[in-house]
């Protein structure tokens, strides 16, 4: 009901002109549940399996086959996780953001358009990451209002499966430059060029770090070779490597996250970016400010997407009020 409540608000928006879903912006924020931190219980879950895993395997196995490996087995044993499940509210989930700041909470994941109205949202509990979570909401965003032609996120969502995902629907990927998570004086991994011909790695001191094998996570490990490593006047800035092998592990989709950043560097993909803080951070803001989206008295995952509905349709109606207001005459 509450949704039905929602896309009827919102295309009345769209059939007065006033939503352009051209570029969508797709973030999430944390709504503190009504929970107390301290009660829980740790359980062992199995993992959720991600919606391209199939396709993942399928094509680590043909990469395998290519370079003459043989082909990794179906997996026997089903991966699992321990979780901290809250007695209060089990829905919720465990949300640490540094060290003084740990609550169980929601995510509210939200998609909006470059006029600040809000397309759709999903709610999960806050230890779901937000790129598991993006693929479902953009298919919800396609087929209740149609396929955009660019999708602006944060650092959080770009992971290869996400950028393979907007490139292949022939979506443009809008995506922040993210830090190489490398230690303070070694070499970056973008100081390592690939050679696509050859399928190798070219160090900066000119050597070659050969194909070894593909893992069953998707990531082919390229190795040095020890015997000329362990005399390179570079060693230091290199590895720690006990035994003078340097390993760089690329993912079987990360020309999909190179063309993403070839993008970053055009001027539309800066502008559009840009607007983030007035669209997608600006609903989360008037949310919290004026909705009391901050925390929640509700409890359990059906009860707080109805929160959500409601809430960002509350403000989708409030903006279509304001923007098709016209001041009456005078007497």
């Amino acid at each position: 009901l509450f949704e039905q409540i929602f896309y009827r608000i919102l295309k009345e928006a769209m059939n007065k002109g006033l939503v352009d879903a051209s570029v969508a912006f797709i973030d999430s924020t944390h709504v503190k549940a009504s929970a107390n931190k301290k009660k829980f219980d740790k359980k062992i879950v199995r993992a959720e399996t991600k919606s391209y895993q199939a396709q993942l395997e399928l094509e680590i196995n043909q990469d395998r086959e290519n370079h003459g490996k043989k082909p990794f087995p179906p997996k026997e044993n089903e991966e699992t996780k321990e979780i901290k499940v809250s007695t209060t509210d089990p829905d919720s989930g465990y949300y640490v953001k540094d060290e003084r700041e740990k609550m169980f909470a929601y995510s509210f994941h939200t998609a909006c358009d470059a006029k600040g109205f809000v397309l759709a949202t999903k709610v999960t509990g806050a230890n779901i990451h937000d790129s598991q979570v993006f693929g479902q909401l953009l298919e919800q965003v396609i087929e209740k209002v149609g396929k955009p032609t660019a999708v602006a996120v944060d650092a959080g969502y770009k992971t290869p499966a996400n950028a393979k995902s907007l490139l292949d629907k022939e979506i443009r990927p809008v995506m922040p430059y993210t830090r190489p998570r490398t230690k303070d004086g070694f070499f970056k991994k973008y100081e390592y060029v690939y050679d696509e011909h050859y399928d190798c790695y070219i160090c900066p001191n000119n050597q070659t770090l050969e194909y070894r094998t593909t893992t069953r996570e998707g990531y082919r490990q390229y190795a040095s070779k020890p015997e000329i490593c362990k005399t390179c006047p570079f060693l230091e800035k290199c590895t720690q490597s006990k035994d003078h092998t340097k390993f760089i592990h690329r993912h079987i989709w990360e020309h999909y996250v190179e063309e993403v950043d070839h993008l970053r560097h055009t001027e539309i993909n800066r502008n559009i970016y840009d607007k983030r803080k007035e669209t997608i951070e600006r609903v989360f803001a008037d949310g919290k400010e004026k909705h009391g989206m901050r925390w929640t008295t509700l409890r359990g995952l059906e009860k707080l997407s109805m929160q959500a509905m409601l809430t960002f349709a509350a403000m989708n109606l409030k903006k279509m009020a304001n923007w098709t207001w016209k001041r009456p005459c005078p007497a």
